[in-house]
Formats: C-alpha cells, structure tokens, sequence
C-alpha cells in the first residue's frame, strides 16, 4: 500500500477534539479553535470547529456544544466528513464524566459488546479519552469534572445502515469508535473488529452455529441451508483469517464459510485474506484436484475460477465439491484443533450451491 495515502481520525478522535472545546466553552465562556488533544499514543492533533454554540438549555441550565467534521483520510470509511457532535453541560456533584447518545449516535440492545445494554454505542477508549481530556480541561480552569456529555453524529442513524451496528444490535445509529485516534488508509481494521464484536454477540445470544459469508449472495445461501438467523451471519468479506482466528479463541460449535468460487478457490489454496488484491486465484492448484491430465489443461487454460468450474462441470467433475474439501482444511488447520465442526458452502454468482464439504 502506498505511502503516501492519508491518515485520518477515528470517530472517537473527533468526539474527544468536541468535548475538549465544549467543557472549556462552559467553564470559560470560551471555545479553543482549533482545538488541540493528545491521542493515546501521544500524538497532539488539532482540530477546527465546524460549529460552536454556548447557551441556556430548556431548563436555564449552561451548556456548550461543539462539532467536527470528520476528516477520515483516504480511507474509504463510511463516517467520512459526518459531522461529530458534542453537546457539555454540568452533572451532579460527584456524579463524574455521565455519556449519552444524542441523534445519530446508536444504543446497545444485545449483549456481548463491551458495553452493557442500554448504554450509549460509545467505546471503552474513546470514553476514557474523554474522561482523561475533561480532567485536565477542569484542572486547568477550576472545573468539577461532573459532566453530562452528549455526544450526537449527524445523519447518523442513515449512515449506520451501512455498517454492522444494526446486525449488532446497535440501534439508532453509529458507534463511537477507535483505539489509537487514528485512522489508517485501508487498514480494514474497523470491518476485522465488526467480525470481532459479532461473533461476541452471537455467544452472548447463545447461538452454536454462525456463518463466515464473503457477501450478500452467501449469506442468503447459508441462512437457507441452515436456517441461521441474521445475528448470525458474519460479513466476512475478504477476511476469512479474522473470522477463524477470533473463533480458535472464542469458539462455536459450528462455523459455516460461505462464498463464491473464485474466493473460497483461494481459502483452498492456503490464503486467508481473499482480496484480489492480495491473493490471487491460482489455475494450476485447481488444475491439481483433477485426476485427468486432459480436463487439468483445460482448467488450466480457464480465465477465472468461475470459468474453470463451467470446464469441469461440463465433464463431469464436481470442482465445486474439491474447492469445498480443501477449504474446510485449510479452515481446519488455522483452527489448530478448537472444538469446532465447519462446513463450506461454495456458491456462483447466480447463487446457486456448486460444492459442498
């Protein structure tokens, strides 16, 4: 990946940069612009305001609020230029640092995240950035540090429908997420701890069996063979690795890995990361699982993976049902003996199942 592609900053980033100036605002009468905070690795970025105001609730009560436009890099990241929003006021002695989820910021409703239910789809890191920055805000302008903090996304509730929070059980919006402040281009680290946090929610609901599916079409294939509901189906996409990693360590009892022919292709040949970008189909292993040197060139010749299968199915062969078996060990070996049956369904862009292991 090159290097010269653009960080960005987490949600989490943004809602501490928003914070920061709304706690100073109401204990100063004045916003910082920019604003400048320290991320948990040290790092000191600063962030302009993109809205600021500092008035009298419903009630009479002080409060401030401030907002960042999300710059997320070059990262293809959902939340890119979302307006983050953060809305101060004063808490009850004693009561500390209290976090609630304004418009566009999502409830957890299921267990098995880090956050209990009913609390606002704030992360643990970027709770603790918060915390950390409205101690040294009150400390350095004789605050208390009791707090209401609200934190709020616009459009939120319709970007989240293109994450996991819904699958997740998130409801009502985006999460407010991220451990390092950063966002790094491509890194898909955010898609690998959705994969992460569903398979967290899917024990917690006492689900034995869960499906790795690399897109739509597998998913709706998995859920009708084994009549899985949506919680869980895990959109795996290109990360076959993430998902049978995670569950050598939190394991199921049954794995499910569904996907067309060309990426569960790679699965068999070894690769657990299935991007075109970063694993290619390999004609000569599939040639390899047929016996008959004639139909092997045939295979070998083929332009893709799809077109290997219409070869050997026009012969007779069941590619399909090679492609599976080989898959399901390589699932197995990167199990290393976790105490989990798995079994492949291979798909074709039409959906319709052509291997089976």
């Amino acid at each position: 990946m090159s290097t010269n592609l653009r960080f960005g900053w987490t949600t989490g980033a943004c809602a501490t940069a928003a914070t920061t100036a709304a706690y100073t605002a109401l204990l100063t009468g004045e916003f910082p612009d920019p604003v400048r905070i320290v991320l948990p690795k040290g790092q000191t970025p600063s962030f302009a305001l993109a809205r600021e105001s500092l008035a009298p609730d419903e009630s009479g009560a002080d409060r401030a609020f401030a907002a960042i436009v999300k710059d997320a890099g070059d990262d293809p990241d959902v939340t890119h230029l979302a307006l983050v929003g953060s809305t101060v006021r004063h808490g009850a002695p004693g009561s500390g640092v209290v976090f609630e989820a304004g418009p566009g910021v999502g409830t957890v409703t299921k267990p098995g995240l880090p956050l209990p239910v009913g609390e606002p789809a704030i992360n643990p890191v970027p709770r603790q950035m918060m915390r950390d920055h409205i101690a040294r805000v009150a400390a350095e302008h004789g605050g208390s540090g009791d707090v209401v903090v609200t934190l709020s996304v616009e459009h939120g509730e319709e970007l989240a429908r293109k994450t996991w929070n819904p699958r997740l059980g998130i409801l009502g919006g985006l999460s407010i997420l991220g451990t390092t402040g950063i966002v790094v281009p491509y890194s898909c680290s955010a898609w690998i701890d959705s994969i992460r946090r569903g398979i967290d929610v899917a024990r917690a609901q006492g689900y034995r069996h869960v499906a790795g599916c690399t897109g739509s079409t597998s998913e709706k294939a998995a859920a009708e063979v084994h009549g899985l509901p949506e919680d869980a189906l895990l959109d795996m996409g290109d990360f076959a690795g993430a998902v049978l990693k995670y569950l050598r360590r939190h394991p199921v009892p049954r794995l499910t890995v569904a996907g067309g022919i060309g990426k569960l292709s790679k699965l068999a040949d070894g690769h657990l990361d299935l991007h075109s970008g970063r694993s290619q189909v390999n004609l000569g292993f599939l040639a390899s699982l047929v016996d008959d040197p004639a139909l092997a060139e045939a295979v070998t010749g083929a332009n893709t993976a799809l077109g290997a299968l219409h070869v050997c199915q026009a012969a007779g062969v069941p590619l399909g049902d090679l492609v599976a078996q080989r898959a399901k060990a390589t699932a197995d070996d990167v199990l290393r003996g976790a105490p989990i049956t798995v079994d492949i369904i291979v798909i074709d862009r039409a959906g319709t199942i052509v291997g089976r292991a």
